[in-house]
C-alpha cells in the first residue's frame, strides 16, 4: 500500500515565491486533518496533492491562477515548485517534483510548466528520471497504486465538484466507468455495434450485386459455346493447312539439299581462286626478300640453325656486360642524389640563417627607433641617437619607471578630490531622502489606523443590526441545550475508554521490546555492512561477467552460421570489414555489367518496337485490303467468289429471258381454252373431262400470267445487283495482288528480323537475368553481412569489457581472502523483516484501540462542544443586549477619529511634493560629478595604458636580440657554409667516374647494333626457306580442290533447283488461301476472347459464387456479433451492478453514521437499463441517479436536496 509522507509548496496560490517562503507539510497515518480559517491554504494544499499526483490543475483555471500572481509579488517571471514524498506500492520511497512559471506579459499572463523530476533510491544511491525520458502521470500511477479516474473524482476531488454524483445521468455512468475502468469495454460495445451495422449493410449490397452477378455468369456462357463451335471450325482448317505444309516440308528439303551443294561448290570455287591469289602473292613475297639479301645461305638448315644460335649467344653476353654498366651508373645516380639532397638541404639552412641575421639586425633598428620615440613623448635626455648600449637601455627601462609612478599617483589624487565631492552630494541626497521616507511611513502608518478604525466603525454598526433579533434566539438556545445536554449524559454512560487505554499500554510495552530488539539488530547489521559492500560488488560483477557472456555467446548463435556459410569461419570486425569491401566492389563489377546489358536491350527492344510498329502498319493495310475484299466478295476466296457470281449472273440472264416470253405464252394458251372452248390442252393434248377440270387449269394459268411482271422485275433487279457487284470486284482486282505481295513477301520477311531481334532480346535477357541472380544473390549476402557486422562491433566491446570485469573481480577476490563471517546480511536483514513486521502489527492495533478511544472521546468532546457554544452563545447574547449603549458611545467616537486621520494624511502629502524636487535636482548635479570623474580617470588611464604597451614592444625585442646572440647563431652559419663547399667537390668527383662508364657504354651499344645487323640476315635465310615449304603446301591444296569439283554435276543441280522453286510457289499460294479462311476463324474467336475477358464477363462464375459465399459468411459473422455483443452488455450490466452494491452499501454505512436528519434513513446510487433493447436496436439507455429513501419510497436527490445533504 503506498503512503504519502511529506510535501513542499512555494509559489503556488498564496504560498510566497522565496525560499523562506516554502511550506513543508508532513503528513501523519493514519489521518491528517488540515484545520485552519478561511484563506489559510487547505485547499490549496489538496490541490497541490492533487497537481503533484496526476498532472491535473483545478477546474475553472488552465494554470495561470494556480501559479502565485506576478502582480502580487511585484516580478516579472514567478516560478512555482511542488516535491512529495512517498513510498510506492513496494514500500520503497520515492520523491516526485513538478515545476511551472508563469510569466507577466503586456495584457495577460503566460503559464507553461517546466521538467518534472521522479527520483528513486536503488541499490544505495538516487536514480533520477525526467520528464523528458518517461511520462510522469504514468508512473505516478503505477507507484501509487490507484487509477487517475479514483484519484480525479474520489480521493482528491475538489469541493466545487464534490457533489458530481448529483450531475445528469450520461455525466454520472462516465464517470462510473471510468472509475470502474469500464470504458474501454463500452468502447468495445460501442465498436461491435458499429460494426454489426456495417455489416447488415454490406449484406444488402451483396444481394444487390448477385442478381447483375448472375446475368453476366449467363451470358459468359453463351460466348463459351459460340467459342467452342468456332474452334471446331478452325481445327477443321487447321488441318487443311497441315496437309499443305507436309506436301511442303519434302520439297523444301530437296531444295536445301541442293542449295547446299550449290553452296559447297560455290565455297570451292572462292577457296581455288583465293589460293591462287594466295600463291602469286608468296612467290612476289620471296622474290622481294631474296632481292633484299646480299646473299643466300648455301647450306644445309642444320648449319644456318647452328649459325643463328652461336650469334645470339655471343650477343647475350655483350647485352649482360652492358646490364652491368647500367648497374654501376644508376649507383652513381643515387650517390649523386644524395650528395644534391645534402647540398640542397645545406642551402635551405644557409638562407635559414641569413633569414635569422636579418631579423636581428632589423630587431635592433626597430629597438632603438622605440626607445627614441618614448623618450621624446616623456622628455627624457640621451636617448636622441643609436645604437645604445646595454647601460643605456637599462638606465631607460629606470626612468621609464619612476615617470609611470609619479603619473599614477597624479592620477589617484584627482580621483580621491572627485570622490570626495561625490560623497558629499550623496550626504544631501540621504538626508532629504530619509525626511520623505518618514513621511511616507507617517502616511502610511496613518492609512493603515484609519482602516483599522472604518473596519472597527463597521463592526460595531453591524453588531448594532444583529442586537435587533436577539431576544427571540434566547428561548430557542434554552431548547436546544436541553436536548445536548441528555445527550451528552447518554454518551459518557456507553463509553469504554478506560479498558481501551489498558490495552493500549500493554500493547505499547511489546512495541518498546521490539524497538530494543530492531535497534541491536540494526547494529549488527552496521557491522557486517563493513564487508557487504565488497561482497556486492563481487556479486554485481559476476553477474555482470555472466550477462556479457550471455550477451557474447547470444550474438556468436545468432550469426554464426551465417557468417561461417559466408566466409566459412567467424570473423572479428577487421576481417568482417575487409570481406564487406571485396564483396562491395564485386556488386559494382556486377552493376556496371548489368547496366551495359540493359541498354543494350534497350536497344534491341527499341529495335524490336520499330519492326512491330511496320509489321502492325502492314498488317492493318493487309486487314484494310482484306475488308475492301470481304465487304465485295462476302469470303476470302475471291477467285472462286468471282467464277460463282458470273455463273449466277449467266442463270439470272436466262431467267429474265424465260420470263419474258411466258407472258405471251400463257396468254395464247388462255385464249384458246376459252375462245375456241377446246376440251384438250393446248400443250400435250390431254382432254379434259368435266367443265370444272377445264376452268381449275385457266384459272391456274391466269394466276401464274399475273405473278409473271412481278417476278420478272424482281429477276432484273437481282441480275443488276449482280452485274454492278461483279464490276466491283473485277476493280479490286489489283487490291488482291497486294494482299498476296503483303502476305507472301512483305510481312513473312518482317517477321523474319523480329524473330532475329527477339533471339538477340532473349539472349540478352538471359544475361541481365543471370547478372541479376548473381546481384540477387550476392547483395543480401552484403546485406546479412553489414547486419552481423554492428552486432560483431558489439561483441568485441563486450569482449574488451570483459576483460576489465575480470581484471575487477580479481581484485575484490583479493579483498574478500581471509573473511569468514558466521551470518550473512541476508540472514539478519530476514529476521529484521520478522521483528519489523511484529512491530507493525502491534503498531496497527495501538492505532486502532486509539481510533476507538478518540472516536469515543471525540463523540463526547462533540457533544460537550455543542453544549458549550449553545451556552456561550446564550451568554454572548444576553452580554450583547447589555452593551448596545456602549455600542452606540464607540460609534461616535470612531467617526470622529477617522476624520481627524483624513486631515493628517493630507498635511503629510503636501509636504512630500517639495522634498521630491529637491531630491531629484542633487540626483542630477552627483550623475553629473560622476561623469567628469570617469573622462578624468579615462585619460589618465589611457596615457598610462600606452606608456606600458611601448614598454613591453621595447622589452620584446631587447629580449630576441639576447637570444640570438647567446644560441651562437654567427659561428653555426660559418660552419654550414664549410660543409656545402665539402659537397659540392665529393659531387663534382661523382659525375667524373659516371662520364667514363658513358663512354665505356657508347662502345658496347655500337658493337651490339652491328652484330644485330647479322643477325636478321640469318633471320631473312631462315624466314625464306619456311616460306618455300608454305608454298608447295599451296600447290597441293589446290590441286586437291579442283579434282573434288569436277566430280559434282553442277549443271543438273541448277535446273532441279529451278522446278523445285516453282512447285513450292504453287503450294505456298494454295496454303495462303487455307490461312486466309483459318484467320478468319481465328479473329471471330479472338472477338468472342476478348469479349469474354471484359470486366463483367471475366471470372463472372467465381465472383458469383465468392459473392454467394460472401454474403452467407457475413450473415453468420452477424450473427456471432449479435451474440457476442449480448455477452458483453450483460457482463457489463453485471459488473455495474456488483460494484454499484459495494458502493451503495459503503453509502449507507457512512450516511447513518454522519446524518443527524431524521427526514432520510439512507441514500444509494441506482442505475436503471432499458432492458427491452438488444443488439438489433439502438443502444441501451442507462438512468444513473441519485436517490434518498425514506421507508420504501425512493425520490432522485437531483434538484431536490438541500445544500447540508450536499455536503454530508
Amino acid at each position: 500500500m503506498s503512503r504519502i509522507e511529506k510535501m513542499s509548496i512555494l509559489g503556488v496560490r498564496s504560498f510566497g515565491i522565496e525560499d523562506k517562503d516554502k511550506q513543508i507539510i508532513t503528513f501523519f497515518s493514519p489521518l491528517t486533518i488540515l484545520v485552519g480559517p478561511n484563506g489559510a491554504g487547505k485547499t490549496t494544499i489538496i490541490e497541490c496533492l492533487k497537481y503533484i499526483c496526476t498532472g491535473d490543475f483545478p477546474p475553472g483555471t488552465k494554470g495561470n491562477t494556480f501559479v502565485h500572481d506576478p502582480k502580487v509579488a511585484q516580478e516579472t517571471d514567478v516560478r512555482a515548485q511542488i516535491r512529495l514524498q512517498f513510498r510506492d506500492v513496494n514500500g520503497e520511497l520515492i520523491a516526485v517534483q513538478r515545476s511551472m512559471v508563469c510569466t507577466q506579459k503586456s495584457k495577460k499572463t503566460e503559464f507553461k510548466t517546466l521538467e518534472g523530476v521522479i527520483t528513486r533510491t536503488k541499490h544505495g544511491e538516487k536514480v533520477s528520471l525526467s520528464s523528458k525520458c518517461a511520462e510522469i502521470d504514468r508512473e505516478m500511477i503505477s507507484s501509487l497504486g490507484v487509477s487517475k479516474s479514483v484519484l480525479n473524482n474520489v480521493i482528491f476531488c475538489h469541493q466545487e465538484e464534490s457533489n458530481w454524483p448529483l450531475s445528469e445521468g450520461k455525466a454520472l455512468k462516465q464517470k462510473f466507468d471510468e472509475i470502474f475502468s469500464a470504458t474501454r469495454y463500452i468502447k468495445a460495445l460501442e465498436t461491435l455495434r458499429q460494426v454489426r451495422q456495417t455489416q447488415g449493410q454490406k449484406v444488402k449490397e451483396c444481394q444487390t450485386e448477385l442478381k447483375y452477378l448472375k446475368q453476366n455468369k449467363e451470358k459468359a456462357c453463351e460466348i463459351r459455346d459460340q467459342i467452342t463451335s468456332k474452334e471446331a471450325q478452325l481445327t477443321s482448317s487447321k488441318e487443311i493447312v497441315k496437309s499443305y505444309e507436309n506436301e511442303l516440308d519434302p520439297l523444301k528439303n530437296r531444295l536445301k539439299e541442293i542449295e547446299q551443294n550449290l553452296s559447297k561448290i560455290m565455297r570451292l570455287d572462292n577457296e581455288i581462286k583465293a589460293l591462287d591469289s594466295r600463291k602469286k602473292q608468296m612467290e612476289k613475297d620471296n622474290s622481294e626478300l631474296e632481292q633484299k639479301m646480299e646473299k643466300v645461305f648455301q647450306g644445309t638448315d642444320e648449319q644456318l640453325n647452328d649459325l643463328y644460335h652461336n650469334h645470339q649467344r655471343t650477343v647475350r653476353e655483350k647485352e649482360r656486360r652492358l646490364v652491368d654498366c647500367q648497374r654501376e651508373v644508376e649507383k652513381l645516380n643515387k650517390e649523386s642524389g644524395l650528395l644534391n639532397q645534402e647540398k640542397s638541404d645545406l642551402l635551405v639552412e644557409q638562407g635559414r640563417l641569413q633569414l635569422q641575421e636579418d631579423r636581428h639586425r632589423e630587431h635592433v633598428r626597430a629597438r632603438d627607433s622605440l626607445i627614441q620615440s618614448l623618450a621624446s613623448q616623456l622628455e627624457l635626455d640621451g636617448f636622441e641617437r643609436g645604437p645604445f648600449s646595454e647601460r643605456q637601455i637599462k638606465n631607460f627601462h629606470k626612468l621609464v619607471r619612476e615617470r609611470q609612478e609619479r603619473e599614477a599617483e597624479t592620477a589617484s589624487h584627482l580621483m580621491n578630490d572627485y570622490a570626495e565631492k561625490e560623497s558629499l552630494k550623496q550626504k544631501q541626497i540621504d538626508e532629504i531622502r530619509d525626511k520623505k521616507t518618514g513621511l511616507g511611513r507617517i502616511i502610511e502608518l496613518k492609512s493603515e489606523i484609519l482602516t483599522k478604525k472604518q473596519n472597527e466603525l463597521k463592526n460595531v454598526k453591524y453588531e448594532l443590526q444583529q442586537l435587533e433579533g436577539s431576544s427571540d434566539r434566547i428561548l430557542e438556545l434554552d431548547q436546544e441545550l436541553t436536548k445536548a445536554e441528555r445527550e451528552l449524559s447518554k454518551a459518557e454512560k456507553s463509553s469504554n475508554v478506560e479498558m481501551l487505554k489498558t490495552e493500549v499500554i500493554s500493547l505499547q510495552n511489546e512495541k518498546a521490546d521490539l524497538d530494543r530488539t530492531l535497534r541491536k539488530l540494526d547494529q549488527e547489521m552496521e557491522q557486517l555492512n563493513h564487508h557487504t559492500t565488497t561482497r556486492t560488488q563481487m556479486e554485481m560483477l559476476t553477474k555482470d561477467k555472466a550477462d556479457k557472456d550471455e550477451q557474447i555467446r547470444k550474438i556468436k548463435s545468432r550469426h554464426s552460421d551465417e557468417l561461417t556459410s559466408l566466409l566459412g569461419y567467424f570473423p572479428n570486425k577487421k576481417q568482417l570489414e575487409d570481406w564487406l569491401h571485396s564483396k562491395s566492389k564485386e556488386i559494382n563489377q556486377t552493376r556496371d555489367r548489368l547496366a551495359r546489358l540493359n541498354k543494350e536491350l534497350a536497344s534491341a527492344e527499341q529495335n524490336k518496337n520499330h519492326i512491330n510498329i511496320e509489321i502492325k502498319r502492314k498488317e492493318e493495310q493487309l486487314s484494310s485490303y482484306e475488308d475492301k475484299l470481304f465487304d465485295v466478295c462476302g469470303s476470302q476466296d475471291f477467285d472462286s467468289d468471282l467464277d460463282r457470281l458470273k455463273e449466277e449472273i449467266e442463270k439470272s440472264s436466262k431467267q429474265r429471258a424465260m420470263l419474258a416470253g411466258a407472258t405471251a405464252v400463257y396468254s395464247q394458251f388462255i385464249t384458246q381454252l376459252t375462245d375456241e372452248n377446246q376440251s384438250c390442252c393446248p400443250v400435250c393434248q390431254r382432254v379434259f373431262q368435266t367443265e370444272a377440270e377445264l376452268q381449275e387449269v385457266i384459272s391456274d394459268l391466269q394466276s401464274k400470267l399475273r405473278l409473271a411482271p412481278d417476278k420478272l422485275k424482281s429477276t432484273e433487279s437481282e441480275l443488276k445487283k449482280k452485274e454492278k457487284r461483279r464490276d466491283e470486284m473485277l476493280g479490286l482486282v489489283p487490291v488482291r495482288q497486294s494482299i498476296i505481295d503483303l502476305k507472301e513477301k512483305e510481312i513473312p520477311e518482317l517477321r523474319n528480323k523480329l524473330q532475329n531481334v527477339n533471339r538477340d532480346i532473349q539472349r540478352l535477357k538471359n544475361d541481365v537475368e543471370e547478372q541479376e541472380t548473381l546481384l540477387g544473390v550476392i547483395m543480401p549476402e552484403e546485406e546479412s553481412a553489414k547486419v552481423c557486422l554492428t552486432d560483431v562491433s558489439i561483441m568485441e566491446r563486450f569482449q574488451m569489457e570483459l576483460k576489465d570485469v575480470e581484471r575487477k573481480i580479481a581484485q575484490q577476490a583479493a579483498k574478500l581472502q581471509g573473511l569468514d563471517l558466521d551470518r550473512t546480511v541476508q540472514q539478519v536483514n530476514q529476521e529484521k523483516q520478522e521483528k519489523q513486521h511484529k512491530l507493525d502489527t502491534v503498531s496497527s492495533k495501538i492505532e486502532l484501540n486509539r481510533k476507538f478511544i478518540q472516536d469515543q472521546q471525540e463523540q463526547i468532546q462533540y457533544l460537550k462542544s455543542i453544549t458549550n457554544e449553545l451556552k456561550s452563545e446564550k451568554l454572548q447574547i444576553s452580554t450583547n443586549l447589555q452593551r448596545r449603549q456602549q455600542l452606540e458611545e464607540q460609534t461616535v467616537e470612531l467617526s470622529t477619529e477617522v476624520q481627524s486621520l483624513y486631515r493628517e494624511i493630507k498635511d503629510a502629502k503636501e509636504q512630500v511634493s517639495p522634498l521630491e524636487t529637491t531630491l531629484e535636482k542633487f540626483q542630477q548635479e552627483k550623475e553629473e560629478l560622476i561623469n567628469k570623474k570617469n573622462s578624468s580617470n579615462k585619460i589618465a588611464q589611457d596615457k598610462m595604458n600606452d606608456i606600458k604597451e611601448k614598454v613591453k614592444n621595447i622589452h620584446n625585442y631587447v629580449k630576441d636580440i639576447e637570444n640570438y646572440i647567446q644560441d651562437g647563431k654567427d659561428d653555426y652559419k660559418k660552419q654550414k657554409e664549410d660543409e656545402l663547399n665539402k659537397v659540392i667537390a665529393q659531387l663534382s668527383e661523382c659525375e667524373k667516374h659516371k662520364e667514363k662508364i658513358n663512354t665505356d657504354m657508347r662502345i658496347m651499344r655500337q658493337d651490339i647494333d652491328t652484330q644485330k645487323i647479322q643477325e636478321r640476315w640469318l633471320q631473312d635465310n631462315l624466314t625464306l626457306r619456311k616460306r618455300n615449304e608454305e608454298l608447295k603446301e599451296v600447290e597441293e591444296e589446290r590441286k586437291h580442290h579442283l579434282k573434288e569439283m569436277g566430280q559434282m554435276q553442277v549443271l543438273q543441280m541448277k535446273n532441279e533447283h529451278q522446278e523445285l522453286e516453282e512447285k513450292i510457289d504453287n503450294v505456298k499460294r494454295n496454303h495462303s488461301l487455307a490461312i486466309g479462311r483459318q484467320k478468319g476463324y481465328e479473329e471471330e474467336i479472338i472477338h468472342f476472347k476478348k469479349e469474354l475477358r471484359e470486366p463483367q464477363f471475366r471470372d463472372a462464375e467465381e465472383k458469383y459464387r465468392e459473392m454467394m459465399i460472401v454474403m452467407r459468411t457475413t450473415e453468420l459473422v452477424n450473427k456471432d456479433l449479435d451474440i457476442y455483443y449480448k455477452t458483453l452488455d450483460q457482463a457489463i450490466m453485471k459488473f455495474h451492478s456488483m460494484k454499484m452494491e459495494e458502493i451503495n452499501k459503503i453509502i449507507r454505512d457512512l450516511w447513518r453514521s454522519t446524518y443527524r436528519g431524521q427526514d432520510i434513513e439512507y441514500i444509494e446510487i441506482r442505475s436503471d437499463a432499458d432492458e427491452n433493447v438488444s443488439a438489433a436496436d439502438k443502444r441501451r439507455n442507462y438512468n444513473y441517479r441519485v436517490v434518498m429513501l425514506k421507508g420504501d419510497t425512493a425520490l432522485d436527490m437531483r434538484g431536490r436536496c438541500s445544500a447540508g445533504q450536499k455536503a454530508g
